[in-house]
């Protein structure tokens, strides 16, 4: 492969929350002695950004003056271009795409505009830990509608309790992700045609995370919500950002994509309340950089090494530890455990097999912040060799030490 995706990169003191966070108190805590640190809780990547990123951002600041400035036209048009040749968007316009600080507060924009104060918002289950803190924050009621695992160890949406939940409830607004976040699961149209109609049918406006629409597995395709019919285009707010794909997340930058006028003036208005949804200079040109045709190159190199990344632990997990179960991820880099039968044939908590890993180095995540009871969260967004010793020290030190 051209890009380097095997080095192994000394995060320590260079702002990564992943290592440095450790052992505060809100993290996994330190490993003992005799362990290195393997980062695999926070959801960012541990390889160095795509070379036209890089190119990009250097060039600008190579210019010293950095005064008050506008979005260029290359920033538009390299997010026209990505959204047709990766997603195969048609029609999208610069007045359709607007700038957000994060997903997150997109999300909370648009609900102001979907839910009055207090009202109710449909979400999946597992959950994203941010979805979560930020629609309690918010002050809205979360109505979970559980996935489930069909025979084929698939999560699937469950289409007769999201509806159920919707007309008991009253509800008017939900959030989708697509990728699914923790879960790993790409929505295949159909699924999505299905959701949609259900939420037309209830006038259900819905908010579309689809942040982790770059990272897809294998021969996967990511399904933009929007896309799948013009009733869905027009009640779809869909939230995309080269923050995951790039692992730029600490240049805060994110975009939305609003067809609806109505919709768009109205979250435009929402979000400008703040007088501080504003873009960086540097984060601008860092999606013009990353969206371009190295940009594209990087990113299908990054999704084969991720592949064979999930391949080999997927393969590890199954084989080797008795007890867990997983289903493979079909997008994103995270895989979510199911440790249940582990711990009950061993007579351990979920706080003590966390504890075990940690303390050998492997930080991984406790699962329950994103609404799995007895899971936990990998990132395998490391080198391979990286990937392999964790896996090697979960074998050897926690489930069959």
């Amino acid at each position: 492969m051209k890009y380097d995706f095997e080095s192994v990169i000394d995060r320590k003191g260079k702002d990564a929350l992943a290592i440095d966070a450790l052992g505060t108190g809100w993290a996994p805590d330190l490993p003992r002695d005799g362990f290195d640190v393997i980062p695999m809780w926070v959801a960012d990547m541990n390889f160095p950004t795509a070379p036209s990123v890089i190119k990009a951002m250097k060039e600008r600041i190579d210019h010293p003056a950095f005064g008050y400035f506008e979005p260029r036209e290359e920033y538009y048009s390299s997010i026209i271009r990505w959204q047709e040749e990766r997603n195969g968007v048609k029609g999208l316009l610069p007045e359709h795409i607007g700038y957000e600080n994060g997903v997150l507060g997109g999300l909370l924009s648009a609900l102001s505009v979907f839910c009055s104060a207090g009202g109710k918002v449909l979400v999946h289950s597992p959950t994203y830990l941010g979805f979560t803190s930020s629609l309690k924050n918010g002050g809205y009621d979360i109505v979970h509608s559980p996935l489930y695992l069909d025979s084929d160890g698939v999560w699937r949406m469950d289409y007769e309790d999201m509806e159920r939940k919707i007309r008991e409830n009253n509800i008017h607004a939900a959030i989708f992700c697509s990728p699914h976040n923790p879960t790993g699961r790409v929505w295949e149209r159909q699924e999505i045609e299905r959701a949609m109609d259900i939420y037309k049918r209830h006038e259900v406006f819905v908010v579309s995370d689809e942040i982790w629409s770059d990272i897809i597995l294998g021969n996967g395709k990511h399904i933009p919500t929007q896309s799948v019919s013009e009733d869905a285009r027009e009640r779809t707010v869909a939230l995309y950002a080269p923050s995951k794909t790039f692992n730029l997340a600490g240049l805060v930058g994110s975009y939305h994509i609003i067809y609806s006028k109505l919709i768009r003036d109205r979250v435009e208005k929402a979000a400008s309340l703040s007088h501080y949804n504003s873009m960086n200079m540097l984060s601008m040109y860092a999606l013009i950089g990353a969206y371009t045709d190295e940009g594209g190159r990087w990113v299908d190199e990054l999704c084969h090494t991720l592949s064979t990344n999930v391949d080999y632990a997927y393969g590890y997990v199954m084989g080797h530890f008795e007890g867990i179960s997983a289903a493979k991820p079909q997008g994103t880099y995270m895989l979510f455990l199911d440790c249940g039968e582990w711990l009950d044939r061993h007579g351990k908590t979920l706080e003590e097999l966390l504890k075990a890993g940690w303390d050998v180095g492997v930080a991984w995540q406790d699962g329950r912040q994103h609404g799995g009871d007895r899971h936990i969260r990998l990132n395998l967004a490391l080198p391979l060799a990286v990937v392999k010793e964790a896996m090697e020290r979960l074998d050897k030190y926690v489930f069959n030490g």
